[in-house]
């Protein structure tokens, strides 16, 4: 497998493209399936996922294409592809392609609602907790559709006519379980209503894409969404908004470093939360016209608390990254992850920088260090994966990070966007 090698010390300094963002482009690659006619995404990023994405939609009988870029397009701009899902000719999604991301369940929703039958494998994916897809499950019953599991495969099947819309009350909040159920109730006969429902820019941006298609929805944004069920969806024109995750990311690379960067096509409302706690921890945070710059200012690393929530809360996507700045911070701080159950696998990596971090439940207890010293580290899931980057960039010395087929899945071009702002750091070949 390929590893990174960095030489920590360098502050960053210079611009950095934020790129189209995972967690909407593959909902949005999904959507595809509910109409016979053409979906084109634009700036959808250069990924693991998006490909791993596209094999299964293929599967199912999808046709892709990936368009050149346009004149006067930059490095920096994704991908511009169509989806055209004319004949959906299988609606099996196989274990051997399901099994390695778990975003890709969610074709269940778009296949149940236009075919009336799906089976789909029970997915893998990262290891940072179960993940259940009961909210799944829950939700399609609600809709009238019988779920069946058989040899690790649900077997649904929509009532005769087609699935029929219902009020719908998450016992608590699922993105991914909004993204199907948004996406089913859209062809399902007559009104359906999500209560608390996800409300992460994501959702909203799978929603303002199926209104594009033609469905009819209300309350997008909000904790309610209500759905009025139409018999058919069309083509669209869509832009996937930019990431917000992979701008926290780079944001606390550039606190941690040190220096000026601006992150350019940022969007501060989509990460609000994280911005107002990175700001007490000492950065400056300007918002420009193309973008956020950031800057850290003379005064060092504070320490801050931080407790992981739904959207707009601080982002479970951004704990491992923000505690990597924490291990340099000029006292104690304190994490706490109330989404996933297991998503403290960075920690003992973290330790290896010489970070000290202690763990007692959801919380982590990080007393912060003035030099972190570089050290070989190893990837464990695709969030924790880049706060290990984080800790290299300010770490005194070399650092291999191991096994980085999780930032691939995650992260488009991190070596080149942070090399350009003055880090040292190549990816070294398998």
């Amino acid at each position: 497998m390929d590893r990174i090698r960095l030489v920590g010390g360098n502050p960053l300094n210079g611009d950095i493209v934020i790129s189209g963002a995972k967690n909407a482009a593959l909902p949005l690659m999904i959507a595809s399936l509910l109409t016979d006619e053409p979906l084109v995404l634009t700036n959808v990023p250069r990924l693991a996922d998006v490909k791993q994405l596209e094999r299964i939609l293929e599967n199912h009988g999808v046709d892709i294409a990936v368009h050149g870029r346009r004149r006067g397009e930059s490095d920096g701009v994704g991908q511009r592809m169509t989806f055209h899902a004319a004949d959906i000719v299988d609606t099996t999604a196989p274990y051997d392609l399901v099994s390695k991301m778990r975003a890709s369940f969610w074709v269940i929703g778009p296949l149940l609602a236009r075919c009336h039958e799906a089976r789909v494998s029970l997915p893998g994916g990262c290891a940072i907790g179960t993940r259940p897809v009961d909210l799944f499950l829950f939700g399609l019953k609600e809709l009238g559709a019988e779920i069946d599991i058989d040899e690790g495969y649900v077997v649904a099947r929509a009532p005769k006519g087609g699935l029929v819309g219902n009020r719908i009350v998450f016992p608590k909040v699922s993105v991914g379980a909004t993204h199907t159920l948004l996406m089913a109730a859209t062809l399902a006969k007559g009104t359906t209503v999500i209560e608390n429902a996800a409300q992460e820019p994501e959702i909203t941006n799978v929603a303002e894409c199926l209104v594009a298609m033609g469905a009819k929805i209300s309350g997008i944004g909000t904790r309610t969404l209500t759905i009025e069920g139409v018999e058919k969806l069309h083509g669209a024109s869509v832009e996937v908004i930019p990431d917000r995750i992979e701008t926290g990311t780079f944001a606390m690379a550039a606190a941690m470093t040190g220096g000026d960067v601006l992150l350019r096509g940022a969007r501060p409302e989509h990460l609000q939360s994280a911005l107002d706690i990175l700001a007490r921890t000492g950065v400056d945070l300007t918002t420009e016209a193309d973008g956020i710059r950031v800057k850290r200012n003379g005064n060092g690393i504070q320490p801050v608390d931080i407790e992981t929530h739904p959207f707009p809360g601080f982002p479970t996507d951004l704990q491992a990254q923000f505690m990597a700045l924490m291990t340099m911070s000029q006292g104690t701080s304190h994490v706490r992850e109330t989404i996933f159950e297991n998503r403290y696998m960075h920690v003992a990596e973290l330790a290896r920088f010489g970070a000290d971090i202690a763990v007692d439940g959801q919380v982590a207890t990080i007393q912060g260090k003035s030099q972190l010293k570089g050290a070989q580290v190893m990837a464990t899931d695709l969030r924790a994966s880049v706060s290990l980057v984080i800790a290299g960039l300010a770490a005194k010395g070399e650092t291999i990070v191991n096994r980085i087929y999780h930032l691939d899945r995650g992260f488009e071009r991190l070596e080149d966007k942070l090399s350009r702002c003055g880090a040292e750091i190549e990816r070294l070949a398998g």
